[in-house]
């Protein structure tokens, strides 16, 4: 030992002794040690099943039955107006905009001048009855020998346009081309017993001037108080009717001719 004194003698002499180190337990149990204070509470015997934070809420309980599960009703989709089976689908003609009620009703009000006319069913663009009276007065025309369907389509749409111009000038509510077209065209009615007569015989008498002017004023007057009624023109009735008269004029001129 005096050998070893002797090799220390030069160090710096402490008070440290490597007998007062002894071993100290580490007290896991909350009694003291330095993870007493952080781990104190947790208890080590639940390291096996741990769960998560977000899985300890309160599951919702199931109300259902088995193999039964709970219903869910799809919404619902806006069914069609008409059936998906061919009985219930609207007629065609009723698609094409075709009343047959309604091109009755039109053809009496032209039928009987002095008959009221009714501003709903007159203010409807219906070209079925003007269509079918222009090919019939084109046919009339040519049972007498006069071939003349490029001026009667021709007249009539620079007639429409005119009386189309005129009255929207004239009126407070403003007109429909096709509005006027189909008016003008059911009082072309008159025109075709005209030319009818024609036919058997000539009318460039003094009875044919008095029934060409007859019919005219038939066809103006029938054309002058429907437009009246749609339009809500009241007292303006030989305002419309003249512009009606010059061109079922030119009509006359054709059937007379």
């Amino acid at each position: 030992m005096s050998g070893f004194d002797n090799l220390n003698s030069g160090f710096y002499q402490t008070s440290y002794s490597i007998d007062e180190q002894s071993p100290q337990p580490y007290d896991y149990g909350g009694s003291g040690g330095p993870y007493s204070k952080q781990y104190a509470g947790y208890d080590y015997s639940q390291q096996g099943r741990f769960v998560p934070p977000d899985m300890m809420q309160a599951q919702q309980t199931y109300t259902g039955q088995i193999y039964q599960p709970t219903q869910v009703y799809p919404a619902a989709t806006p069914q069609p107006y008409y059936g998906d089976s061919f009985e219930e689908e609207p007629p065609l003609l009723e698609e094409l905009g075709i009343n047959f009620d309604h091109i009755w009703q039109k053809t009496l009000t032209v039928l009987h001048p002095l008959r009221v006319a009714d501003g709903s069913i007159m203010n409807e663009t219906d070209l079925a009855g003007p269509v079918v009276f222009c090919l019939a007065f084109g046919a009339t025309l040519l049972l007498a020998g006069k071939i003349q369907f490029g001026y009667v389509y021709g007249i009539s749409a620079i007639g429409c346009l005119g009386m189309f111009c005129l009255l929207n000038l004239m009126s407070m509510t403003g007109v429909s081309f096709g509005c006027v077209a189909s008016v003008l065209g059911y009082c072309l009615l008159p025109m075709i017993l005209l030319s009818s007569f024609a036919v058997v015989f000539s009318l460039q008498g003094m009875v044919g001037i008095l029934l060409t002017a007859t019919i005219i004023g038939w066809c103006s007057f029938s054309a002058s108080k429907i437009f009246i009624s749609a339009l809500a023109m009241d007292g303006q009735q030989l305002l419309v009717a003249y512009p009606c008269a010059l061109l079922y004029g030119v009509f006359a001129l054709i059937s007379v001719f």
